[in-house]
């Protein structure tokens, strides 16, 4: 959840991506107009994770981002809130060990991770700094943090037309491809109310983490952060 004044609390976010799990990636895949594809790709060259080192896959909701780490090599673990989520992912990929998690209290042991990444799900993490502290906490030292995430167009006439998108454009298209329209409504919302790179900067800095940078993609519809443990 991006801001307290979405008046969604956890329970009712879990169940709208419970919700909208069997046809999540489909959906996600239009509206993006396919460049979700080229998002993940940009994460994974930014882990470069080598066989054998763990990721941590937070928010991986089906699992289509954790496949290239396992492809190359990578111990990946594939964790989520949702169990619907979950359940379609172990459906179709039971090779990747999913695990039911919060974000704000991950099941895990300290400096358990060579990485973590989290793609489109920290704005859904209740408490952002928490989250991003328990990712600090589950990360070996030295270990890296890659966050994918919604920002804000650089470009102002652009950030108009992508603005208006989000609020007129998405909802209706999410009516012809989704299983829970109403969920993208919640969606779009969370992203225009999202801080911008600098602002998700200073918070990867106040939770502890270190030699924060960020790059933008598709411009800046999307930023790549990146920091140490």
């Amino acid at each position: 959840m991006a801001r307290a004044d979405l008046d969604k609390q956890p329970t009712d976010v879990r169940r709208m991506f419970d919700a909208v799990a069997k046809r999540y990636d489909v959906t996600n895949d239009v509206l993006s107009l396919g460049m979700d594809r080229r998002w993940r790709t940009e994460v994974v060259d930014a882990v470069s994770p080598v066989p054998g080192e763990r990721v941590l896959d937070l928010a991986a909701g089906t699992g289509t981002s954790s496949v290239p780490f396992h492809d190359k090599g990578a111990t990946v673990v594939p964790c989520d809130f949702s169990l619907g989520m979950l359940r379609v992912g172990k459906q179709a990929r039971p090779h990747l060990p999913f695990t039911a998690g919060d974000g704000t209290k991950l099941p895990f042991a300290d400096d358990t991770f060579d990485a973590v990444t989290i793609s489109f799900g920290l704005r859904n993490i209740v408490d952002p700094v928490a989250g991003l502290r328990e990712m600090l906490r589950v990360t070996r030292p030295g270990g890296r943090l890659v966050v994918c995430e919604f920002s804000h167009p650089t470009w102002s006439p652009f950030r108009t037309a992508y603005v208006e998108y989000l609020m007129r454009a998405l909802p209706p298209v999410a009516r012809a491809v989704s299983s829970s329209p109403d969920a993208y409504v919640y969606l779009a919302e969370s992203i225009r109310a999202w801080p911008d790179q600098a602002g998700l900067a200073a918070l990867l800095q106040e939770a502890g983490w270190t030699g924060v940078e960020w790059r933008n993609l598709t411009g800046g519809i999307v930023a790549l952060h990146r920091a140490r443990a």
